[in-house]
């Protein structure tokens, strides 16, 4: 099975929406098919980029949209409640088991609390995830019901994250309006991510440069 497959697959779009659901709940930003997809699609792009195989690039996707579904049972320790319901699904679909060892590894080190890039497909999975900062992940635009990760993520107006043409530096490009969040709150939510980016970058032989209105702050 490939990437579109999993995408497609009705049980496990299921369990993401219902993921989702419960984090809105909790009043979370998205996590829902727009996250997953985009973190799905910049892991493969890293690792396209970086001259990986092809089924290594496939994993990288798989373990995009997969990453979050640990939502399902509980926000704290997602990733690994998330890496065994990976392990199940995965299975059920005949993947190898050495394909299931990587995405679940991927998986259940993705988060910045407990994780660490343990293969390149983690180290993908991590730059992808973490770089995933845009106004659209807030779901109540009620800028009174804002707090700091609704107040960081509205402020960001274009994200974009590059890997030079030499595929040396990996750069995430941030345009902030400073209106509705200071380059400080991002930072009071968003250092230990970008350590972990900065880790997850030197995995794959890269430098992780974090450039925030023009101006190099990693």
């Amino acid at each position: 099975m490939d990437y579109q497959s999993i995408k497609n697959d009705p049980a496990i779009r299921a369990y993401i929406q219902e993921a989702d659901r419960a984090l809105q709940t909790l009043g979370f930003t998205e996590h829902s098919f727009a996250h997953v997809t985009l973190v799905a699609e910049k892991a493969g792009y890293i690792l396209e980029t970086l001259g990986y195989p092809e089924r290594t690039v496939e994993l990288a996707k798989i373990a995009g949209f997969l990453h979050d579904i640990g939502n399902l049972v509980n926000r704290i320790e997602h990733s690994q409640s998330g890496a065994v319901m990976a392990f199940r699904l995965l299975d059920q679909r005949g993947f190898p088991p050495e394909e299931i060892a990587t995405v679940v590894s991927a998986i259940g080190n993705h988060d910045e609390g407990t994780g660490t890039p343990v293969n390149t497909v983690a180290a993908a999975l991590i730059l992808a995830d973490k770089s995933d900062v845009r106004r659209t992940r807030v779901k109540d635009t009620d800028k009174s019901h804002f707090d700091i990760h609704d107040r960081v993520n509205f402020s960001v107006t274009k994200s974009e994250l590059k890997i030079n043409r030499e595929c040396t530096i990996i750069k995430l490009k941030l345009s902030i309006d400073t209106h509705f969040g200071s380059v400080m709150d991002y930072f009071e939510i968003f250092l230990d991510r970008m350590i972990l980016c900065r880790k997850a970058a030197e995995k794959l032989g890269l430098d992780f440069k974090l450039i925030i209105n023009e101006q190099q702050l990693i």
